[in-house]
């Protein structure tokens, strides 16, 4: 056991001495209150576990209104206002072993409970958490077996103390497995979460895993194999290869002013399904639509609505922003002596554009903000 901990120690934290601080250990996976305008929606703290807490939003939105709801086709926004206690544990267990299965190829997944014993040998090459070390394994072969067991045991993931986020990112890497993960990282990044500003943030390889089932470090489509130059690189860069059924956009002022802002490819722009995680500034949200066919039609993408919702506590409704791609561009009206519009747009707004370019938003009253 303990080369398996000081394995997953250097997968996550690229050394066996750093452990998780008190803001990760205690996140876990909680809903806002049942039967309410929110009852889809769980909240997250605006730390480094803020960006599971969003994937697996993401995949709760997506097993609500497309693969949980019995073949339904029209479905609206009210479905997500009328989510029970227990339809709300349904789906968290669903989203889970959703991203966990797809992690482990739709062959296997594993998931990590805490026993009481203790099943790690004291050693001067690892620091104890007294958490970590007493996290048993679960390994299952069926994915409807696995996600029975995680319902049954759905409370680990979403009472306070149970350090539910830091539980499912270990059943994550189990899942994928270590030797997977090396593989699937390349020379620009070697484990899949960093320091920032003192705490632990995920990196895009940790982000791209939950929504793809592979750990890839870019957000391009395919892998490089050449420089810009066309020099072939010592070893290729690994981008994004499937359509996963949901997306990732990712939009940032400071990085957009130094010219590091990453162009997401096709492959996570335009999901199967109508849902995208956002990196806004650093912060996430998930924003999505009801109609299935969005991104199938492209007649559909003249005209529509999408919803947001970024998990914070101040958010005490869904907004609805409408998106208008074929009347008039958005810079319209705007004169370029006004300053940089981009500036003066909402990070919401131009994370929209960054999918449909020049589209006008409507926030039908909502005080925009990001």
């Amino acid at each position: 056991m303990n080369v398996y901990l000081q394995d997953l120690r250097k997968i996550l934290f690229g050394s066996t001495f750093h452990i998780f601080n008190y803001e990760w250990k205690k996140s876990y996976f909680k809903f806002r209150e049942p039967f309410s305008d929110l009852s889809y929606a769980l909240e997250a703290e605006r730390g480094g576990s803020s960006a599971i807490q969003m994937a697996v939003q993401a995949n709760i939105i997506r097993y609500l209104l497309f693969t949980g709801n019995n073949g339904t086709e029209n479905i609206c926004l009210q479905d997500l206002y009328e989510v029970s206690p227990k339809k709300q544990e349904e789906a968290l267990a669903a989203a889970l072993s959703d991203i966990l299965w797809s992690a482990g190829e739709s062959h296997s997944g594993l998931v990590c409970l805490v026993s009481t014993d203790s099943y790690f040998t004291p050693s001067t090459e690892y620091k104890v958490d007294n958490f970590t070390e007493r996290v048993q394994l679960f390994k299952f072969s069926e994915k409807e077996t696995m996600q029975k067991f995680i319902y049954e045991h759905i409370q680990c993931f979403k009472e306070e103390g149970s350090h539910g986020v830091i539980l499912f990112l270990y059943s994550l890497i189990f899942s994928r497995t270590i030797d997977r993960l090396r593989e699937d990282l390349d020379s620009t990044t070697s484990h899949l979460l960093h320091s920032s500003l003192g705490n632990f943030v995920c990196q895009q390889a940790l982000l791209n895993l939950m929504l793809t089932g592979r750990a890839s470090p870019n957000v391009f489509n395919g892998n490089i194999q050449y420089d810009d130059q066309g020099s072939p690189l010592p070893l290729p860069l690994h981008g994004v290869l499937i359509r996963s059924d949901v997306g990732y956009l990712h939009w940032n002022r400071e990085m957009l002013q130094h010219g590091k802002l990453p162009m997401v490819g096709s492959m996570l722009k335009t999901p199967k399904l109508p849902i995208w995680l956002c990196n806004i500034n650093g912060t996430y949200s998930v924003l999505f639509s009801t109609n299935r066919s969005l991104l199938s039609d492209w007649k559909m993408e003249h005209l529509f609505d999408l919803y947001l919702y970024n998990g914070q506590l101040a958010q005490n409704h869904t907004v609805i922003l409408t998106i208008d791609t074929h009347s008039h561009h958005w810079e319209e009206g705007h004169s370029k002596g006004e300053g940089d519009l981009e500036k003066r747009f909402p990070s919401v707004e131009m994370t929209i554009r960054t999918k449909w370019e020049g589209a006008a938003i409507d926030w039908n009253g909502t005080v925009p903000f990001f």
